[in-house]
């Protein structure tokens, strides 16, 4: 395994300026990401906060030990109960197999900073991954890509929820979720890990009840050990020891959220995307209300509803959740940080572009809550390469790098085009000039019998060349025809590496690459040594 990095300029202009040009928006936030300065403060801010510690142990011990996770894990768990030790967090829904390729390079992100500050720190730093078991939109996570021919197929399990709940609240239907692994495994060729890989994540599902469960213990198969530690956010152990949080957070709701919307309205007028939709009014919690998870905002009257009416709640009453049964409240897009925040003792978060937006806005939230907001580094980004991929690259010289950013589209076309001499379009062109002087004389007398003749002309000129352009487009169709094994390696080289116009890490599950080298795949790429001030990494396997 080689792994080099490259640029890639950022297509959002926010999470560009972050990490090109970090004055620009130092404003909405509280630690420039790559500042050694950074770091020491940080710590600072950990020792002036206060932790449920052991209690926090107790409940990832209990949580930890239904996933039946690795030993260097528990040693993590216990080391979060010494006051000098801080975490290194992430976090993702619960994707089937982990979803795309970029949950599992969240979690080397983690892992990496983690291993890196605690050797300059000098402090026990654990990586936490933390899995949103809260969000209830099913169809984000009910389905992974996978390689078909020429393109990608979306495999989506056959299971419709009755309602609107919490992944961690669904149940798998594992008749119907065994069928779908076995559709997903039909889609690959047989390697020698085949067999075990599919037996071994037929096992886990088999013992997983939810979502959250297999997507954990799918996590712990891929990094045994890491001393990775995994939260599930919903778990009603921990929102137990959240009642405090809520209630803050309940307390200080309607300055969270005219801080976060103020802010929201500057990225605007900046120009800046705001991916986030708040409003004055929201709440930005949820409440559970007959089994279905109900977003909730804030009316005249200081009450909370339902978003569509379905419930009204004081604010006393709201207080009165908090306190009694905190696991019907869950947090949005908003508020998640601050509860993370308040559970741990934050050294860093790690988020993609899109999070790094989001939490452009939310320093006024974390104010708000007497909370501090911790760095925020940009995950690891990667894209795979596998050695047919590698060697077709070779082939027709086409520079990775430019692949990953653009494609091979165009320049599949200019293969094609350079198979014929001359070339079909320059030949075209050619009879096209021909045949446009040639025709001249016709038009001229045409236009002098009359205006109705010499547009008429003018016509049959332009009917005689878009036949041309016609038989041009089926020349390069025959041409396509006739190479069609080089089509496919252009096609193979366009969707492993710049799949539906974007990065491979949006796109493809971890599936065809365990399949074809193992399941210590990932393991591999964490063992280098990963910057974070760099764009992107190549992987050549």
């Amino acid at each position: 395994m080689r792994i080099e990095p490259i640029e890639l300029e950022p297509k959002q202009t926010l999470f560009r300026d972050y990490k090109n040009d970090y004055e620009k928006i130092a404003d909405r936030f509280n630690h420039h990401p790559f500042e050694e300065s950074t770091w020491e403060r940080r710590l600072s801010e950990i020792r002036n906060q206060t932790y449920q510690r052991a209690e926090l142990s107790d409940v990832l011990n209990h949580m930890n030990r239904r996933w039946e996770a690795p030993e260097r894990t528990f040693n993590n768990i216990e080391k979060l109960k010494d006051e000098e030790s801080v975490v290194v967090i992430a976090g993702q829904q619960a994707g089937l197999l982990t979803g795309p390729l970029y949950s599992v390079h969240k979690i080397i992100s983690v892992l990496q900073l983690a291993k890196e500050k605690e050797r300059d720190l000098g402090k026990p730093v654990i990586p936490v991954f933390w899995i949103a078991g809260e969000d209830h939109d099913f169809d984000e996570i009910h389905h992974i890509m996978m390689k078909q021919g020429n393109g990608m197929e979306k495999m989506t399990i056959d299971h419709t929820p009755e309602t609107k709940a919490s992944v961690s609240e669904i149940t798998i239907d594992q008749q119907k979720a065994s069928s779908w692994l076995k559709d997903v495994f039909g889609m690959v060729k047989e390697t020698e890990h085949t067999h075990d890989f599919y037996k071994e994540v037929e096992r886990l599902l088999k013992e997983s009840d939810t979502y959250s469960d297999f997507f954990a213990k799918v996590v712990y198969h891929l990094f045994p050990d890491e001393g990775l530690v995994l939260i599930d956010a919903h778990d009603p152990e921990v929102r137990r020891l959240e009642t405090p949080y809520f209630s803050t957070m309940i307390e200080k709701n309607r300055e969270m959220a005219s801080g976060v919307y103020a802010v929201l309205q500057k990225n605007r007028q900046e120009g800046y995307e705001t991916l986030l939709d708040s409003e004055l009014d929201d709440a930005h919690l949820f409440y559970s209300f007959e089994g279905e998870r109900v977003l909730l905002v804030r009316d005249e009257e200081g009450n909370y509803r339902g978003k569509n009416n379905e419930v009204v709640l004081t604010e006393t009453e709201l207080l009165k959740v908090a306190k009694e049964t905190p696991e019907l409240l869950s947090n949005n897009v908003v508020t998640r940080p601050l509860m993370q925040e308040a559970l741990f003792p934050v050294l860093a978060f790690i988020g993609g572009p899109g999070e790094i937006n989001y939490w452009s806005v939310l320093k006024p939230a974390f104010e708000a809550a007497g909370l501090c907001m911790p760095p925020v580094l940009p995950r690891l980004s990667f894209t795979m390469i596998d050695r047919k991929t590698g060697q077709q690259l070779e082939k027709f010289h086409i520079p990775t790098d430019e692949v990953i950013r653009s494609g091979v589209k165009e320049k599949k076309m200019n293969w094609i085009a350079s198979q014929s001499t001359p070339q079909v379009h320059h030949l075209t062109e050619q009879v096209k000039k021909e045949i446009d002087s040639i025709h001249a004389p016709l038009r001229e007398k045409s236009a002098s019998l009359g205006a109705d003749l010499g547009q008429l002309a003018e016509k049959n000129l332009e009917y005689i060349l878009e036949n041309i352009d016609f038989l041009e487009k089926r020349l390069h169709h025959s041409m396509e025809s006739r190479h069609q094994h080089e089509m496919d390696q252009f096609e193979n080289m366009e969707w492993t590496l710049h799949p539906g116009g974007g990065l491979q890490e949006r796109m493809w599950s971890i599936v065809p690459w365990v399949n074809e080298y193992g399941t210590t795949v990932f393991q591999q790429m964490n063992r280098h040594h990963l910057s974070f001030k760099n764009d992107h990494y190549v992987v050549y396997l």
